[in-house]
């Protein structure tokens, strides 16, 4: 080793031969990442694309970058190039000649002209313009690594989301073409239908959609956090993943009104039956407060409503509606009709229940009196004057028209009271007489 001079110590030809070659492994491995960089897809497309917005503005300061890129590249060949010649010059080189691959291989020996590579301007990219750059050979590696990087990762972006957000919203722009088809055979029009406005909105978005993400991909690219490896992160598909669950719930809502088209009739003759049925319960109850009011005397016995006319006419729509094939007006109709047809015949058998409730207190009241004659006679005091007495008042006013329940019921409890104490003290039963 000599003296040190402007790029440090004087290298030997060892020293000289290791940098060489490691020198030589870097210009290939960075000419070939070049290379790949120049025929990589997304760069190619980014080159021929109509670009806007962010991508545009990140585009052209990476064509700076890639440009410049190529310009570094070319004053490192060159530099790498000058060295070998010195070193080829002799087998063993002079001291001269080491100084001057010393100074070649880690000094700033690397000069970029003003605006090299970028038509004139200057190759900071950012900075101002300067009216040259010194660099040493590393020095030049590691600006061409980060330059390449942040290439890399624009282009990387790019595409990822070029190669996954079009094709998926092409997908969806196809089921919805097919959606669309089927809401119009059954009648789902925008302006008509719920269903068919979400249609016409749908579409509207995947296409506004898609020119925004074919234009400007990275404003649809989702970075990694704590990533810096060039393309770390994923396309964002929060709009398009939005747009494909409402087209679901659109086909979910046709094909149920797909469905009212095939079983419509079942469906309507259920509700006749339903609303049939509904009618008789309250003629039913009509009838029986009638005989309730004649029969029981004493007792608030409620009125009993009309038949659902407004059902009936609702129903009669529907039947227009499926005679018309107006699917997408029965579906709902039908769904509202089936809740309160069902609504409506709870309701008549409530009044029904209502209205006989002082025939059914009747009913038991008498049960209760034959079960306790019955007792009685059972255990040998059916001939008791007492309990004939008692029990044939109760008898009266539970078989008499009208009955007052009051007084009736009043007539059991007696005649219960007197037969169980008769069955617990047969021996008072002529005192309790008497008195």
């Amino acid at each position: 080793m000599g003296v040190a001079g402007p790029a440090g110590p004087v290298m030997d030809r060892d020293e000289v031969d290791r940098a060489l070659a490691r020198l030589g492994a870097e210009h290939e491995a960075i000419e070939t990442s070049l290379l790949a960089l120049q025929d990589h897809a997304g760069r190619r497309l980014l080159e021929g694309a109509r670009l806007t917005g962010t991508t545009e503005e990140r585009w052209a300061s990476a064509e700076q970058e890639i440009t410049l890129l190529w310009a570094y590249f070319d004053a490192y060949a060159d530099a790498l190039r000058t060295a070998r010649e010195v070193r080829s010059r002799r087998r063993l080189p002079s001291r001269g000649d080491l100084v001057e691959l010393t100074e070649l291989l880690r000094g700033e020996s690397v000069t970029i002209a003003p605006g090299a590579g970028a038509g004139g301007t200057s190759p900071s990219i950012t900075g101002p313009a300067k009216l040259s750059e010194q660099f040493t050979l590393a020095a030049l590696v590691d600006r061409m690594n980060a330059l390449y990087a942040s290439s890399l990762d624009m282009v990387v972006a790019a595409d990822a989301v070029w190669s996954a957000l079009p094709a998926r919203i092409d997908m969806l722009a196809a089921e919805l073409a097919r959606t669309r088809q089927l809401a119009h055979s059954v009648g789902v029009r925008p302006g008509e239908h719920p269903a068919g406005d979400d249609l016409e909105r749908i579409t509207g978005s995947l296409t506004l959609l898609r020119e925004e993400v074919v234009s400007d991909p990275l404003t649809y690219w989702r970075r990694s956090a704590g990533s810096s490896a060039p393309g770390g992160g994923r396309p964002d598909t929060t709009a398009y993943d939005r747009e494909a669950r409402a087209l679901e719930d659109v086909r979910r809502e046709i094909e149920a009104v797909l469905g009212v088209r095939q079983d419509a009739e079942v469906r309507l003759g259920r509700l006749r039956d339903v609303l049939s049925r509904a009618d008789r319960v309250l003629a039913e109850a009509r009838s029986a407060r009638g005989e309730v009011l004649a029969k029981i005397a004493g007792s608030d016995v409620p009125a009993v409503s009309g038949p659902p006319t407004v059902l009936q006419e609702q129903l009669a729509t529907a039947a227009e509606y499926r005679r018309h094939g107006q699917w997408n007006r029965l579906s709902p109709l039908l769904e509202s009709l089936e809740s309160k047809a069902e609504d409506e015949l709870l309701r008549a058998r409530a009044e029904l229940t209502a209205v006989t409730a002082p025939l059914a207190i009747r009913a038991e009241l008498r049960g209760r009196l034959d079960a306790y004659k019955a007792k009685v006679a059972r255990l040998g005091f059916a001939e008791d004057p007492f309990l004939v007495e008692r029990y044939d008042a109760a008898r009266r006013m539970l078989w008499s028209a009208p009955c007052n329940l009051r007084a009736a019921e009043a007539a059991v409890l007696r005649y219960q009271r007197a037969a169980a104490d008769a069955l617990s003290a047969p021996a008072d039963r002529t005192a309790r007489g008497e008195s």
